[in-house]
């Protein structure tokens, strides 16, 4: 299926998520490697893939923001997803998974450096927010070198652990 891409950056283009894009939530959330360190468990079940999309979809319609999907321009593959959500009066949470596939190559930087460029051009933001799980060390560098601040530990009751939290203002 050809997708429409609202957003591009050199390698990857940003759609969003529809009803019909349950193969891609289940390749996606329906491997353990990528939600290793999303929820307690380690791993999505059925109802947790779908429960996702329909969230992902839900925040589109009444927020205009999503996790996008992402895919590779060169292949049309999933990479993954990378996105906002509402986090507050003008300030949005960010967020990546991406497939195993794609780690190591530079889609996670690429991609949330094109998100934060949307929120702050587009959506104008004046803050944005993300979290990892305390053993991702990836994702920590990932947000350490997009200039994310480490701002303090929060419980994140889908891992039941603090994460470590970040902002990154305007």
């Amino acid at each position: 299926m050809e997708r429409d891409y609202f957003l591009n950056t050199e390698r990857i283009g940003f759609s969003r998520w529809t009803s019909a894009d349950s193969e891609l939530a289940e390749l996606l959330w329906g491997d353990e490697k990528v939600t290793h360190y999303i929820c307690s468990s380690g791993r999505f079940s059925q109802e947790d893939i779908i429960a996702r999309l329909e969230l992902e979809i839900r925040n589109g319609a009444e927020h205009h923001v999503q996790y996008w999907p992402v895919f590779e321009l060169s292949t049309g593959k999933l990479i993954g997803c990378c996105g906002l959500r509402p986090f507050g009066p003008k300030t949005y949470e960010i967020g990546f998974h991406l497939r195993p596939e794609f780690w190591h190559k530079g889609y996670a930087a690429e991609a949330a450096n094109a998100v934060i460029n949307y929120a702050f051009s587009v959506l104008h933001a004046d803050a944005l927010y993300a979290g990892h799980h305390p053993d991702n060390h990836t994702s920590r560098r990932i947000l350490q070198k997009l200039g994310f601040r480490y701002i303090g530990d929060n419980y994140y009751q889908p891992t039941g652990l603090y994460h470590p939290s970040y902002e990154l203002k305007r």
